[in-house]
C-alpha cells in the first residue's frame, strides 16, 4: 500500500487524532472517504463523496485512457485535494483499479496525477482489489455460512467466496460493465440476441468461477457497490422503506432483483431514467450488469441476496488504520 502523509514533518502518536483520506479511482467513479481515527484505534467517517469520471469510456478495450478521460480524472482529484486540505487530513491513501492497471498509459497517468495534484496513486492488482473488498464487506455486515461477494466495476468484476473468518477463493475478471458495453453493440432496449451473446460470453469467461462455486457451494450472494447500490435504492423507494444514511447493509430481495431486471430489459434508456431510484451515471451499464448478476445467481442456485454499503475504499481504510496502529 502506497500512502501519502500530508503532514510528513509531524510525528503523531495514536493518542492524537489522525484524519485519513481514502481515494478509490475506479473505472467509472472516483470515491473520496475521510475518517477520523481516535486514540482507541476506532474511526468515524466525516466525509464521503463520489464523482462520475468514466475514465474507461472510449478506450478501455483498446487498453488506453483517453485524453478527455484523463482530464476528468484530474479535475475530480483536484476537487478531492481541496476537500482533503479543508479537513486537515494527515494521511492520504489512493488506489486505482482495472482501467489504470490494464491501460498502456495507466502508469503515465498516475505520474501526471502526482505532478499536478501531489496525490500518489497505487495501482493495485485484481487480487489485492478482491482482498480489500472482502475487508470492506466484513466491516459492514456479519457474514453467515459460506457467501460469495460480487463487486461489479466498470473495468473488472471481483468474486470472493468466503466464510465468517476467511477467504476461501477469490478472482478478478476483466468483464466490467463498461468493457461489456464497449465489446457488444447493445440495442436499446436490449435485444434477445444481445442477452444470448452476453450469457455465452459469461460462460466462456467465468469457468474458474463455476469450478469454485461447485467446490464451495455459497448460499448467499453479497453485492458490493455500484449496481447493487442502485438496485437497493430502487427497492427502497418502491417499497417505501426508511434506510439510515449511515446503514452498512442495504435492503434488496431476490424477487425485487428479478422484477427490476425484467423492467430494465423491456425499457429503453429514457424509460429507465424514469425508474425511481435510478442513478443517471449507471443507466447505460445497469442492464448488462444485471444480466451478469442473473447469470451468477443461476449458476450458484442462490436466492438469498444481501447488499453491503462498504466495499474497496472501506477495506483500504480498515487495512491502513491497522497498519498505522501497528507502526506506532
Amino acid at each position: 500500500m502506497i500512502l501519502m502523509s500530508v503532514n510528513s514533518g509531524c510525528q503523531l502518536t495514536i493518542m492524537e487524532k489522525h484524519k485519513i483520506a481514502v481515494i478509490d479511482c475506479g473505472t467509472n467513479t472516483f470515491h473520496l472517504l475521510i475518517a477520523s481515527l481516535d486514540g482507541d484505534g476506532k474511526y468515524q467517517l466525516v466525509h464521503r463523496e463520489r464523482r462520475p469520471v468514466m475514465i474507461g469510456k472510449g478506450g478501455i478495450n483498446q487498453q488506453f485512457i483517453s485524453e478527455s478521460g484523463q482530464m476528468r480524472a484530474l479535475k475530480a482529484l483536484e476537487h478531492f485535494q481541496e476537500i482533503i486540505h479543508r479537513h486537515g487530513t494527515t494521511h492520504v491513501v489512493a488506489t486505482a483499479t482495472s482501467a489504470f492497471r490494464n491501460a498502456n498509459n495507466g502508469k503515465a497517468l498516475a505520474e501526471r496525477i502526482f505532478k499536478e495534484t501531489g496525490i500518489t496513486i497505487d495501482i493495485i492488482s485484481g487480487s489485492q482489489e478482491a482482498e480489500y473488498i472482502y475487508e470492506g464487506v466484513r466491516a459492514a455486515l456479519p457474514l453467515q455460512g459460506t457467501s460469495m461477494i460480487m463487486d461489479i466495476g466498470g473495468g473488472s468484476v471481483e468474486f470472493i467466496i468466503c466464510n465468517t473468518t476467511d477467504i476461501l477463493w477469490k478472482e478478478s475478471f476483466e468483464i466490467g460493465a463498461q468493457r461489456l458495453l464497449d465489446h457488444f453493440e447493445i440495442a436499446d432496449p436490449i435485444s434477445e440476441k444481445n442477452i444470448q451473446e452476453l450469457l455465452q460470453y459469461f460462460e466462456s469467461k467465468l469457468k474458474h468461477l463455476d469450478i469454485a462455486v461447485k467446490k464451495y457451494q455459497p448460499a448467499t450472494l453479497i453485492g458490493a457497490s455500484g449496481t447493487f447500490d442502485t438496485l437497493s435504492d430502487i427497492y427502497v423507494i418502491h417499497h417505501n422503506l426508511a434506510v439510515s444514511p449511515n446503514a452498512s447493509e442495504l435492503p434488496l430481495s431476490y424477487d425485487s432483483f428479478v422484477y427490476s431486471l425484467d423492467e430494465m430489459t423491456m425499457k429503453n434508456r429514457e424509460e429507465r431514467l424514469e425508474i425511481p431510484g435510478m442513478a443517471e451515471m449507471r443507466v447505460d451499464m445497469i442492464v448488462v450488469a444485471c444480466w451478469l448478476i442473473k447469470y451468477v445467481l443461476e449458476i450458484c442456485s442462490i436466492r438469498n441476496i444481501r447488499v453491503s454499503a462498504f466495499a474497496l475504499k472501506e477495506g483500504v481504510l480498515k487495512s491502513f488504520t491497522q497498519q498505522l496502529i501497528a507502526n506506532q
